[in-house]
């Protein structure tokens, strides 16, 4: 049994693994992005309406907002898609029109030159609907995703697949399968059961994530890899980790990135234990709670904050893939 206990010490904690340096990768949630009360959110809640005072002008999903997120030092830059009526793709956070903008009802029956025409910064109010500060700000700034990828060819981005349609994974691998080989290295989705099993059956050289894929590989893991097996579910993946929940991965953290990382897989610590809205690190006090040796990634859902707190070591992670 001490045997038994010495091997898990040693096999799971940091002697031996290699001393990680830099600062942590910064994920930006929609890029700059106004925030809002998280309290009682349900899923049909329209943040827009309850939104802080702003502190920029900045609207989530749109290319400013993403250019600025890019400048200020994130690594990658996460958006939302949803389908059109023509077959395309546009980048817009919301199953239906009327909270954000001054369009009415669903998304996906509106063509691109319709959602096109509206303003993305028409519902924000901070007030209780007596003032709209950004209305008027986002007239035309609702991008298509071919947009998206034009305009940063070079940027790492998580693309959130809104539905559980398979049928939405198979179009949207049709338009990622456009790009050059050194661009889809750049990309990950993520999303539904359904559309991501859809997604990777046409084109399995991205990385995915959904509760099954997270499901597949960490549920084995918890059960085996204190004897540093990782299951083959693991495997050119991305891993949302609630950043309560970390300490119960073998390993955590130095040698769990380790052992991810040498399956090609990504590893991104979120905020609280996975129940809460969208938690991310978004405070400096937040960044304290990370361990010492931490420099995977994080999850931010401000980072024009999060960034001037990092140093700028391991900006180009993504060389591999040129």
């Amino acid at each position: 049994m001490l045997l038994f206990v010495a091997f898990l010490s040693i096999n799971n904690g940091p002697l031996f693994v290699k001393q990680r340096t830099g600062r942590p990768f910064l994920l930006a949630h929609r890029g700059v992005a106004q925030t809002f009360d998280t309290h009682g959110l349900q899923n049909d809640t329209c943040t827009a309406e309850r939104i802080y005072p702003p502190e920029h002008s900045f609207i989530e999903n749109t290319i400013p907002s993403m250019q600025e997120a890019f400048r200020l030092g994130a690594d990658m830059v996460e958006f939302d898609v949803q389908p059109t009526r023509d077959g395309k793709f546009v980048v817009f956070h919301d199953w239906t029109l009327d909270c954000r903008t001054n369009g009415k009802g669903v998304t996906r029956e509106h063509t691109l030159a319709e959602l096109k025409q509206l303003d993305v910064g028409y519902g924000y109010t901070a007030d209780g609907g007596k003032t709209y500060p950004l209305r008027g700000k986002g007239l035309h700034m609702m991008p298509s995703l071919d947009e998206v990828l034009q305009t940063f060819p070079d940027k790492a981005f998580l693309i959130h697949v809104k539905s559980n349609d398979p049928e939405e994974g198979r179009q949207l691998a049709q338009v990622l399968s456009r790009l050059s080989a050194a661009q889809q290295c750049l990309l990950t989705v993520y999303g539904g059961d359904l559309p991501v099993a859809s997604f990777h059956e046409q084109l399995p050289g991205i990385r995915v994530m959904s509760k099954e894929t997270m499901k597949s590989c960490l549920i084995p893991y918890l059960v085996l890899g204190w004897s540093g097996y990782v299951p083959p579910a693991c495997q050119n993946t991305e891993l949302h980790i609630p950043e309560a929940l970390a300490h119960w991965f073998w390993g955590w953290p130095g040698r769990f990135l380790e052992r991810m990382e040498s399956n090609n897989t990504r590893v991104i610590i979120v905020g609280g234990d996975g129940s809460e809205f969208s938690s991310g690190f978004d405070t400096p006090d937040d960044m304290k709670r990370l361990p010492s040796d931490y420099n995977g990634w994080i999850w931010t859902n401000r980072i024009d904050k999060i960034a001037p707190l990092s140093k700028k070591e391991n900006s180009e992670w993504y060389r591999h893939c040129a």
